[in-house]
């Protein structure tokens, strides 16, 4: 086996594709807007590409995508190659095989087990009233960046995904109550993945992250054709909400800081 770079976005791409939903958030990364941002590393075995993982470096802690559904130890045997070319600080989107490949070289603090959950049943967005619902603009950057520090502060938002136009939110006269978007948007891969939902902490509760949530898979109906997210297990109301709207687990995995050792 070999550890190699990889440049080829068609051969990425095929690779990912043995697993759409999982590797939404990956398969999005291949498009231009993200691409100059990524670095890319497979295991070869035998002259074919056994496993994947994505250094992902635009936020200001990089981030490494390492997820598999297999127990053939690929993921793991690929990290230990590359290890010592990782940025010394990194946090990581880890399957379980993955976790012991790194803690050799990193300390690792849990921030988490998640659900990577897509959406499998698109007619349940046709049950929500989606009325009140509005497509937000860069225009409205002030308001949505208040409602962040206000509702989710942490969170990492990215203004230039609102020249999407997939994001959407309900507003009470000057204020944004409640928003949804995307954090991977990409209409040549055909994959999206939600992210920066939140609803102001006094608002909730009245199914507004619920309307934003199914406006916006609704606009991406003819463009997109698979849609992803990514929850904390015990967010036990965020996940019921998505499971109204058709969403269903498909994986799970951990998120970690990763420091090096030395």
């Amino acid at each position: 086996m070999k550890a190699i770079c990889l440049h080829d976005k068609a051969t990425i791409a095929s690779f990912l594709r043995r697993n759409t939903a999982l590797n939404v958030y990956a398969l999005g990364d291949l498009d231009e807007f993200f691409w100059p941002a990524t670095t890319w590393y497979g295991l070869i075995e035998a002259g074919e590409l056994r496993q994947v993982v994505l250094v992902y470096a635009q936020p200001e802690l990089p981030v490494l995508l390492a997820l598999s559904n297999d127990a053939s130890g690929a993921t793991a045997e690929l990290l230990g190659m590359i290890s010592y070319l990782l940025p010394r600080r990194i946090y990581a989107h880890l399957t379980d095989d993955a976790v012991a490949a790194l803690a050799e070289s990193y300390n690792l603090q849990s921030d988490g087990s998640y659900f990577k959950m897509a959406l499998t049943d698109a007619a349940q967005l046709d049950q929500v009233d989606t009325s009140d619902v509005d497509r937000l603009s860069p225009a409205d950057l002030p308001a949505i960046q208040g409602l962040y520090r206000a509702s989710y502060p942490g969170n990492w938002f990215d203004p230039r995904m609102l020249e999407t136009g997939c994001y959407y939110g309900i507003w009470q006269d000057t204020a944004l109550l409640s928003i949804a978007g995307i954090h991977v948007y990409s209409p040549e891969y055909r994959v999206a993945a939600l992210g920066n939902i939140t609803t102001r902490p006094e608002q909730r509760g009245r199914g507004l992250a619920s309307r934003t949530t199914a406006k916006l898979c609704q606009s991406m109906r003819g463009a997109i054709d698979h849609i992803s997210l990514n929850v904390n297990v015990e967010n036990t109301s965020a996940i019921a909400c998505y499971r109204q709207l058709g969403f269903a687990p498909i994986a799970t995995y951990g998120e970690y800081m990763l420091s090096a050792k030395s």
